[in-house]
């Protein structure tokens, strides 16, 4: 697959990029319905607003790096959708390979070159972080950094301890070593996926816009995670 530029950056006078995406906004706000009827039951964690947030931050990603913003954006709206198939399966199902899948069979309704289709398809099956395909587009590579900018800094932090919360899981566990914590149980915290996950993707982002955007982000979940610790010890 190659990848392809749509639309054309354009600067406002506040300097927000604007897209021009000239006659594709029906088919995208198609495509952002039929995906959003995924998420009628979907947790907080992984509901329709993270699924607007990693849209908000692929146009914005998309633009500077020169991906085909109809390709990202189509691929932010449907990343999820196999989200809730993962959660009833106590994680044995991939969410990013089932949303493919699902993705497959209706995006055959729309009238896209078979190219973009297969493009959308890997960027999603590409976006995961602990396994999954390796993205190979620059739509894939912009939209696996702006999945994982929304799970780090100040809404990554939030979104970290609203997943413990819907499992069920304690504030801490200090008497574990958390990278040893089966996920998906009572010891599945917050701090646990800030270990395990949160401060490694900094290092593992693909763009040059994502990685500038990652280090701030960063730097204030790691703060907030060192004053986490030291408070829970009553050392502060």
């Amino acid at each position: 697959m190659r990848p392809f530029v749509h639309g054309r950056p354009k600067r406002a006078h506040v300097g927000v990029v604007q897209i021009v995406t000239e006659a594709v906004d029906p088919l995208l706000s198609s495509i952002r319905e039929q995906a959003k009827a995924h998420f009628s039951q979907a947790k907080g964690s992984h509901d329709w607003d993270h699924t607007l947030r990693v849209h908000r931050l692929c146009r914005r990603i998309g633009a500077a790096e020169g991906a085909d913003l109809l390709v990202t954006e189509a691929a932010a709206y449907l990343h999820d959708i196999g989200r809730g198939q993962q959660d009833r399966s106590q994680g044995t199902l991939c969410h990013a390979e089932s949303g493919a899948a699902i993705a497959r069979e209706m995006l055959s309704a729309f009238p896209l070159a078979d190219e973009r289709k297969e493009n959308i398809m890997h960027c999603i099956a590409a976006h995961r972080f602990r396994r999954g395909d390796t993205p190979r587009t620059i739509e894939a590579c912009v939209l696996f950094d702006a999945d994982k900018l929304d799970a780090i800094g100040a809404v990554g932090v939030a979104r970290a301890f609203l997943f413990a919360g819907e499992l069920g899981a304690r504030l801490h566990s200090p008497e574990i070593n958390v990278t040893q914590a089966p996920a998906y149980s009572i010891d599945d915290t917050g701090y646990r996926e800030y270990v395990v996950k949160l401060s490694l993707i900094r290092n593992r982002m693909l763009t040059a816009t994502g990685r500038r955007m990652a280090d701030e982000r960063h730097q204030f979940m790691a703060g907030f995670f060192d004053r986490f610790i030291e408070e829970y010890e009553g050392e502060m």
